[in-house]
């Protein structure tokens, strides 16, 4: 088996630790570098404790020597957990130093940098023009279970709220067994705000507590309806709840649609969901609503739904570090190389997190 060297960005971060743990586990890729600009030359194992016994002496490196990298190998990976306006130009910067050195490499973006097909609508979400806008018809942004090809050469995953509200909208419309006029309340770990601390993730915060922020306008939503539309070729209008939880990772979504057919009973959604996803390893869609636990700490997601009246409920859980990011950037990856989707990232869930 080929074993491709992997260059992680924006190395110190939650999700960035999570894709040097699954890159230290994955049998066709070897950790190159680990970028930290304020954390170069610092061992790896001093920010992520739990990775010692597989960084034991291994630093953070700085850009510049992420660049000189790339002429080592004639196919370099690049795992991007860079931050929202920053991940693109930095992508942009290494793409340019691979092209000069004649070595290919291969780019899966964590950030929000790729998710649009066109920089307009990046503007009208971010409020910024987007920093690389030559670079956007050669990434594909979708949720790897519901695209069956790609042709272009990177990949960008969702965010970690849309992966999970995907997974159960997309069936649904696809099938068309609702109306277009969706709304979701969901509920994300403290993770999801990323290491840096802010008043929301402040421990005594969020301890025993649970609150709504950016009612219905949040800016996972247009990239949610973007995404469904792409995916089940239906039009969506979605409004989105999130909330933040008193936990560390994972994300609980509630889906709630108006049936749009003669389904009328639960064992008919969830067998139509069943059939969507036959051939996705690492979907489970359950007769019962799934639990964050069962998928806490793997690259998992797992679905239930329910009927009553001319209501369709779709409860989705997965961990948001893992399959609603670094767990989803790896699958994407195991695509874009022709390896087996789910390979390096097939391990359960912690189940007592």
């Amino acid at each position: 088996m080929t074993i491709y060297p992997v260059i992680v960005l924006g190395g110190s971060g939650y999700v960035a630790g999570e894709m040097l743990r699954l890159v230290a586990g994955h049998p066709a890729l070897q950790l190159a570098g680990a970028v930290s600009t304020s954390l170069a030359g610092q061992p790896i194992a001093a920010t992520f404790g739990h990775l010692r016994p597989v960084y034991p002496s291994e630093t953070f490196i700085d850009f510049d020597s992420a660049e000189s990298l790339l002429a080592r190998s004639a196919h370099n990976i690049l795992l991007s957990a860079a931050p929202h306006g920053a991940s693109a130009a930095l992508i942009k910067r290494m793409l340019e130093v691979a092209n000069s050195v004649g070595t290919k490499l291969t780019v899966v973006d964590a950030s929000a940098d790729f998710r649009f097909r066109d920089a307009d609508s990046f503007a009208a979400v971010y409020g910024t023009q987007h920093p690389a806008p030559d670079l956007l018809d050669q990434f594909v942004c979708a949720v790897p279970e519901h695209v069956a090809q790609t042709n272009t050469p990177h990949a960008a995953h969702p965010g970690c709220f849309a992966t999970t509200m995907l997974l159960g909208i997309v069936p649904l419309l696809a099938n068309d067994l609702a109306e277009a006029s969706i709304s979701v309340s969901a509920v994300t770990g403290s993770t999801g705000a990323g290491r840096k601390p802010r008043d929301t993730t402040h421990h005594p915060e969020r301890q025993s507590n649970m609150f709504a922020y950016q009612v219905l306008k949040h800016r996972h939503a247009p990239e949610v309806e973007a995404l469904a539309k792409a995916a089940s070729g239906t039009g969506l209008a979605l409004h989105f709840v999130p909330h933040s939880g008193p936990f560390a990772r994972g994300i609980h979504a509630t889906i709630f649609a108006k049936k749009r057919t003669s389904i009328t009973t639960k064992a008919q959604v969830i067998e139509a969901l069943r059939s969507y996803y036959t051939d996705a390893k690492l979907v489970n869609v359950l007769d019962s609503p799934p639990k964050m636990k069962d998928v806490a700490g793997s690259c998992s997601a797992a679905l239930s739904a329910d009927v009553d009246g001319d209501t369709i409920v779709v409860t989705s859980v997965l961990d948001n570090l893992l399959k609603g990011a670094s767990g989803g950037c790896v699958q994407w990856l195991n695509r874009l190389l022709g390896l087996p989707e789910t390979l390096g990232i097939t391990n359960p869930s912690i189940g007592w997190l």
